[in-house]
């Protein structure tokens, strides 16, 4: 990419789309092209359509989804299948037709089955079956990353696909009914430490691990590989390393500074009991993640307080 490529940003509004404006925009790229949901509604076929032959990208990273944690993934399962396989097939079909000249799709560890050899490999896709709380996404997501590896495959275009660990950072959901974990619990922890209250209630037995990656680092690693990878092969972007839930509401906990007690509710589904991804491939390609988890989630907390001091 050249500093006055075409470049769109599908979700530029997300977490992780904000995050790749603000790196490209920070690099000296000039001509970004960003569109709001009510500006560009991406499951409309028609005005995606429209929207890559008036603009005509050379370069697009799709980072549009319909997103969000447990509750939110088994209440509205039908959303989460119909709208990403929308959003995904309608901008990637549109940039094979337009002729872009490469696609990043950003997929999700909740690919890979629910029991899979741990650390989780690429080579671990469709293996086994997946968790049943988030099916719904993690189908349409797996729909995508195929699309992109057929059209390759059929038509010799350079679509590649990452698929991040869990990701927080700024621009997160911090509602606590659609949130994943981490957001979930600084919000549990502020309120808890403003309100004075006793304890704080965290879902399920603590006991499940997760590895979770800073939304900056997974920006990062996008335009990394956008610049140094043109292969077929998903690549794995995480940490390296993960830790139990039950750690991570310790650590946020002692970054927010609340002193009561922490109860883990039983009767609130765990999910998949470990999930951390094998980044052997993207590293020796020569990347890297350099937030550590202590440090993002004080500034993760930071943006938390700022936002609500604006609202």
């Amino acid at each position: 990419m050249k500093t006055d490529s075409r470049i769109y940003i599908a979700g530029h509004r997300g977490m992780v789309g904000s995050a790749i404006l603000r790196r490209l925009q920070r690099d000296g790229y000039k001509n970004l092209l960003a569109r709001s949901r009510d500006e560009l509604d991406l499951r409309r076929q028609a005005d995606v359509e429209e929207f890559f032959d008036d603009e005509q990208p050379e370069y697009v990273f799709l980072a549009a989804a319909k997103v969000g944690g447990i509750h939110a993934n088994n209440t509205y399962k039908a959303d989460f299948i119909l709208d990403n396989l929308q959003i995904q097939t309608n901008v990637i079909t549109a940039a094979y037709q337009s002729g872009v000249k490469k696609l990043l799709f950003l997929g999700s560890s909740c690919i890979y089955p629910k029991i899979a050899p741990q650390p989780i490999t690429e080579e671990s896709l469709l293996t086994g079956s997946l968790e049943p709380t988030n099916e719904p996404y993690a189908i349409a997501k797996i729909a995508g990353l195929k699309a992109c590896q057929f059209l390759r495959e059929q038509y010799g275009v350079d679509f590649i696909s990452m698929m991040p660990t869990n990701l927080y950072g700024p621009n997160d959901n911090f509602d606590l009914k659609t949130s994943h974990v981490l957001p979930a619990l600084i919000r549990k922890f502020h309120d808890a430490k403003v309100q004075g209250a006793r304890h704080v209630e965290v879902w399920g037995t603590g006991s499940p691990r997760r590895e979770f990656l800073h939304v900056d680092d997974c920006a990062d690693a996008g335009i990394f590989l956008m610049e140094n990878y043109s292969g077929g092969e998903t690549i794995n972007v995480g940490w390296g390393e993960d830790i139990s839930i039950r750690k991570l509401a310790e650590l946020i906990q002692e970054i927010i500074g609340f002193e009561g007690e922490i109860i883990f509710n039983r009767d609130y589904p765990d999910g998949t009991p470990r999930k951390l991804l094998d980044t052997s491939r993207i590293n020796q390609l020569g990347w890297r993640p350099k937030i550590s988890l202590r440090d993002g989630i004080t500034s993760a907390y930071s943006w938390f307080k700022e936002q609500r001091q604006l609202a």
